[in-house]
């Protein structure tokens, strides 16, 4: 199966598959009707603690990545159903960051393993 990444605010496609939304607050500006979300992990998501030391601030990406993956290793039980999730069908993992380059779903595909 496959795990792609698309900012929320992109249109729903086929291709799409399961739709999880990754954020832990819902995305502003946004109904649930529109962003067609099948499953909302927000215990995936970073710690508050850590979104908002990272504040989407490339300079802080190499030790954001260290201290998610950090978080991620401590959280077995929804990496596990994350990963029985994409071993079972095609995922998209939805966020909703403005920085298509530097934000937490990166970490988190690479961490599944899935790049």
């Amino acid at each position: 199966m496959s795990l792609h990444l698309k900012r929320i605010y992109e249109p729903k496609d086929d291709k799409d598959g399961t739709r999880i939304l990754i954020d832990r607050l819902w995305p502003r500006g946004l109904s649930k009707k529109d962003a067609a979300v099948d499953i909302w992990s927000k215990d995936i998501a970073p710690s508050p603690a850590l979104r908002r030391w990272f504040g989407h601030d490339p300079a802080k990406w190499t030790e954001f990545q260290r201290r998610y993956q950090n978080e991620l290793e401590k959280n077995p039980s929804s990496v596990e159903e994350l990963k029985r999730q994409v071993r079972q069908e095609d995922v998209t993992l939805l966020y909703a960051a403005k920085d298509m380059a530097h934000n937490h779903a990166i970490v988190l595909q690479r961490f599944l393993g899935k790049d």
